[in-house]
């Protein structure tokens, strides 16, 4: 049997038992649905006026419990942002700046020669147009142990493109600034290859009667360790190589007995002499490390 307002019937109640309020209410006083806006709450009778019959005396509002304090963290100083490493970048490789390079350590009482193919060097070629200076420096760096670059004064000085100096037209103020900036880039070069772990070797044709431009301007560029060797072949030898040059490469057979005239002032210099005269190339390339060895356990003083 349902309520008049469709509500459900109260559950029943044991004697002794105060029925539940909400079915009380929703039992007794029909109305709108629980849920549903309902109007003001009653209000108190004045102080003094008796409250209506059946009616129930408002509870007196209960001070607020007091609640315990909250404990809070200590204050603690923001963390530091940890500094992050840079992302790698492609091409972002540090390297040591180049220096003066200083001339190479010798053991204190070597039991032998000390291996030059295994040593890093700064190795000066020098000697006149025809002596195989680039062709020994570059089979010389090709069969190291260890990185080696060839650096060459005259495939720097032919980076010159449009104003370029040929000696061939003649010497003059503006070659011989030419001939300076590309033994100066040479140097630079030089400096920078030795700082980062490779060796070096590179190719002119210095003069001895002219020291401030030539060696010395060498030894300025690069430092003191630099290790000169003179290639000095016969006049024939030079002749015959220079024959089989082409381009600004090649000179007059004049221009080169002129300058194999000029190179024979190394002698009694000091300086260590290679005639490759009967050598061919690779037998250069073992008598320069020879050479060498023995420039690194006796540094030569020019």
């Amino acid at each position: 049997m349902q309520h008049a307002v469709g509500s459900p019937l109260p559950p029943p109640h044991q004697p002794g038992q105060v029925p539940h309020a909400g079915w009380a209410s929703a039992a007794h006083h029909p109305g709108p649905h629980p849920g549903a806006p309902q109007g003001p709450a009653p209000v108190s009778p004045p102080p003094g006026f008796p409250a209506p019959a059946g009616a129930v005396p408002p509870t007196p509002p209960q001070p607020p419990a007091p609640q315990p304090p909250v404990a809070r963290p200590p204050a603690q100083a923001p963390h530091p942002v940890a500094a992050q490493p840079a992302p790698d970048t492609t091409g972002h490789v540090p390297l040591p700046p180049g220096g003066p390079v200083g001339v190479p350590t010798v053991p204190p009482a070597p039991a032998a020669l000390p291996d030059p193919s295994t040593t890093t060097l700064a190795v000066l070629l020098i000697g006149p147009a025809g002596a195989g200076k680039t062709s020994v420096a570059k089979y010389w760096a090709n069969h190291r142990r260890v990185p080696t670059a060839h650096v060459s004064l005259d495939d720097v000085r032919e980076w010159v493109r449009s104003g370029f100096a040929d000696p061939q037209s003649g010497w003059n103020d503006n070659s011989e600034a030419q001939y300076r900036l590309a033994r100066r880039t040479c140097g630079f070069a030089a400096r920078n290859f030795l700082a980062n772990g490779i060796s070096c070797i590179l190719d002119d044709a210095v003069f001895p009667d002219r020291p401030v431009v030539g060696l010395g301007g060498w030894k300025r560029h690069v430092g003191p360790g630099l290790l000169p060797v003179v290639l000095l072949p016969g006049l024939d030898i030079v002749l015959e190589r220079n024959a089989e040059r082409t381009g600004n490469r090649r000179l007059t057979d004049e221009e080169v007995a002129r300058i194999h005239g000029r190179m024979a002032g190394w002698y009694g210099s000091g300086l260590p002499i290679i005639d490759n005269s009967q050598l061919d190339v690779p037998g250069t390339a073992r008598v320069l490390d020879e050479v060498l060895a023995r420039a690194i356990a006796s540094p030569p003083s020019w």
